[in-house]
């Protein structure tokens, strides 16, 4: 027999690919990763991974033993899921993992009523710029700008949300076009649309505010620091004005999403017709 924690750790690392990238994601040190899965290995009687120092690559056997323990971590989230789901009743903890722009301005701000129709009700709201897992239970249900890749996840397209350029009204009236400067994410945000977008008409102009916060920009461009690409709904809240640059506004779907073993659990219902209302109808709230 083999302890069954030995397996989780085996499997996270096989997941993340690295000692110190399954260190972070468990929340120890890597030695501990690395005595785990060398006290699989002596359970099992098999040579799971290769070793170079801290560098560890899977042998043939590793695969394998990472496919089993993949397949039986997922059985054990899918029991998380059921239990944690308690179908009927509308109560319990239920975690929303969403853009942090949207949970400040459109969810948070309305989170008072969903709890006024269910007191039992406890939300965790994360403010998410990368994706959470939905089947390994890192989040329950998901706002996302694509649609998720996951198996057995369920994901409603809500809308096209466009993106536009904002300025403050006296930095546009102090400032010609062919002067304009730039606001934008920051180098850990580099890969996302939005920041693609920018880079490719920016024309030459410069970037010369960053940050990795949505909202940080918009208040950066209310400040009279120059051009930012937002949502419309961002750009009222700072009292913005859309700059007559010309450009196609960006527009990204917005999904979302949840695992369907939660189908049927009460409370996920209830968020979920929570928040459809909060991203497609706030003024009805």
């Amino acid at each position: 027999m083999f302890d069954w924690d030995d397996l989780r750790f085996f499997s996270t690392f096989v997941r993340e690919g690295s000692l110190a990238a399954a260190a972070r994601a468990l929340g120890v040190e890597h030695a501990t990763v690395a005595r785990r899965i060398a006290s699989l290995e002596a359970s099992l009687n098999l040579k799971l991974v290769d070793r170079r120092g801290r560098i560890y690559e899977l042998t043939a056997d590793g695969i394998r033993v990472g496919e089993f323990a993949e397949q039986m971590s997922s059985t054990s989230f899918a029991l998380q899921r059921f239990v944690g789901g308690e179908h009927d009743r509308i109560e319990g903890e239920v975690v929303i993992s969403c853009p942090p722009a949207f949970l400040a301005t459109l969810i948070a701000p309305n989170i008072g009523k969903l709890r006024e129709r269910y007191p039992g009700l406890h939300i965790r709201m994360v403010g998410a710029k990368s994706t959470a897992s939905l089947a390994r239970k890192e989040t329950d249900v998901a706002v996302l700008y694509a649609r998720p890749e996951e198996a057995q996840v369920v994901a409603r397209h809500l809308a096209d949300l466009p993106f536009a350029l904002y300025a403050s009204e006296r930095y546009l009236a102090n400032h010609d076009s062919q002067d304009f400067v730039f606001i934008g994410y920051d180098q850990s945000m580099e890969h996302s649309q939005q920041q693609q977008w920018l880079r490719s008409h920016l024309a030459g102009r410069a970037l010369v505010i960053s940050s990795n916060d949505l909202r940080v920009q918009a208040q950066a461009a209310a400040g009279d620091g120059g051009l930012v690409l937002l949502p419309a709904f961002l750009a009222r809240e700072y009292r913005l004005r859309r700059a007559p640059t010309g450009d196609t506004a960006l527009s990204l779907p917005v999904w979302l999403a949840y695992h369907e073993d939660l189908r049927s659990a009460g409370k996920i219902r209830a968020v979920l017709d929570f928040l459809i209302q909060c991203l497609e109808s706030p003024d009805e709230l």
